[in-house]
């Protein structure tokens, strides 16, 4: 299935890693300790919570979670499930996410939880949208799955089988993106604190409108 894919997925696929792992590390920094791009630890602190009974928090993280779903939901009706096709629907999900992270910055520098809730459902959106690229073999707001898959692939080589080189590299692409998207986040956290969302969100709006453009070059030559 990867094989299948466009050669320019490394790249895109690199500054989507690198964008929601600035946005998770903002979150982390910012939101007690609480991710967005993902929800494996949102879900362990639902449980922690719900077994101390704090009500308030366990409303808190279900909204977190009912705010990914949602993001993924608004994906999912853009878009819907078809392999990767270039396509306006691509860019304009893309600056409905750099919508929504401005949203957030705004309402997080205002104290408000409604930021985190934005800041899930962008994270949401981008994750839904790239499982679409051919079979959800391509995930972008976490790296679990890339570990594992990474792991099967070395497995199976030491088992005799041939490695497919291009999965490796889209894999290690995408792992090195969002690891320095963290590192990216916390200095800009450090020296903008919530404003920082200003450069995911800028990302973002660039991928849109590189894509839109691509879009329209790949339209007129053919």
């Amino acid at each position: 299935m990867i094989r299948k894919l466009p050669r320019w997925v490394e790249v895109g696929g690199f500054f989507l890693t690198l964008l929601a792992g600035s946005v998770n590390a903002i979150a982390l920094l910012g939101f007690n300790h609480q991710g967005v791009s993902h929800l494996t630890g949102s879900s362990t602190q639902l449980g922690v919570e719900l077994a101390d009974g704090n009500l308030p928090q366990v409303m808190h993280l279900l909204i977190i979670l009912a705010s990914f779903v949602v993001g993924a939901a608004l994906s999912g009706l853009a878009i819907g499930n078809e392999s990767l096709k270039l396509g306006r629907r691509y860019s304009a999900t893309l600056l409905a996410e750099a919508a929504i992270l401005l949203l957030a910055m705004y309402f997080l520098n205002r104290g408000s939880n409604l930021g985190h809730y934005l800041a899930s459902g962008a994270c949401g959106l981008q994750n839904a949208m790239t499982s679409t690229f051919s079979g959800a073999v391509v995930r972008t707001s976490h790296v679990t799955g890339l570990f594992t898959d990474l792991g099967i692939t070395f497995g199976l080589r030491l088992r005799g089988q041939a490695i497919d080189r291009r999965r490796v590299v889209l894999y290690l692409t995408l792992i090195t993106g969002f690891i320095l998207g963290g590192v990216l986040g916390a200095f800009w956290f450090g020296s903008y604190r919530f404003n920082a969302m200003l450069a995911p969100a800028g990302i973002a709006a660039l991928m849109a409108i590189t894509h839109l453009l691509y879009w329209r070059r790949v339209r007129a030559m053919g």
